[in-house]
């Protein structure tokens, strides 16, 4: 291979990447106003919450 095709070849490369990277970002900017349109709820509770401290108790 020549260092024009190995070029060609990486910048074929790039393409696809940026491309996959824009089509990704899209999907995802769509999947996420369906969510908000049709699920309002905001952040789902914690599974399970932390203990409190003592210290916060006492006062």
């Amino acid at each position: 291979m020549t260092l024009g095709e190995i070029g060609a070849f990486l910048l074929v490369l790039v393409i696809v990447f940026v491309l996959g990277q824009v089509w990704f970002h899209l999907v995802e900017s769509v999947l996420e106003g369906i969510r908000r349109r049709f699920f309002r709820s905001k952040e789902p509770p914690a599974w399970h919450p932390l203990p409190e401290d003592n210290d916060e108790k006492k006062d």
